[in-house]
């Protein structure tokens, strides 16, 4: 389900003109049903400014960047490149985890990472030649 409504996120987004307004209206949208989660799981609230701060950054700042960014290279991208490139994300977030959180290198995390890469590598590459 969530990668379905990645998808169509993706494709809605191939079309708007401006990424940040955009963006910043789908995070609205969003809001009323973070309250209702938050209101039904309130009795088992841990609350704390340094948990709140991390909400805040990882949800607002970087996700709400990363859309950004996305939406605006979604302009130059057809339907099929961009689900192909949307593929690596995976991978981005483990390097994030690696460089930010100090997370370790598993044979099967670098295993993975080569060959989710090298799909999308060769994906991209045959599309590039013509191949189908």
């Amino acid at each position: 389900a969530a990668g379905i409504a990645g998808g169509l996120y993706t494709l809605r987004g191939r079309g708007t003109g401006d990424p940040l307004v955009a963006t910043s209206r789908n995070f609205m949208r969003a809001v009323p049903f973070a309250l209702a989660v938050s209101i039904l799981l309130f009795s088992r609230r841990e609350v704390s400014a340094p948990g709140v701060l991390l909400a805040v950054s990882s949800g607002a700042a970087a996700s709400g960047i990363g859309y950004v960014v996305w939406y605006a290279a979604l302009r130059g991208l057809s339907a099929t490149r961009a689900a192909t490139v949307q593929l690596s994300v995976p991978v981005i977030a483990a390097l994030g985890g690696v460089l930010f959180l100090s997370e370790s290198v598993s044979p099967r995390l670098a295993g993975s990472a080569v060959l989710i890469l090298g799909g999308v590598g060769l994906a991209l590459a045959g599309r590039v030649r013509g191949l189908r």
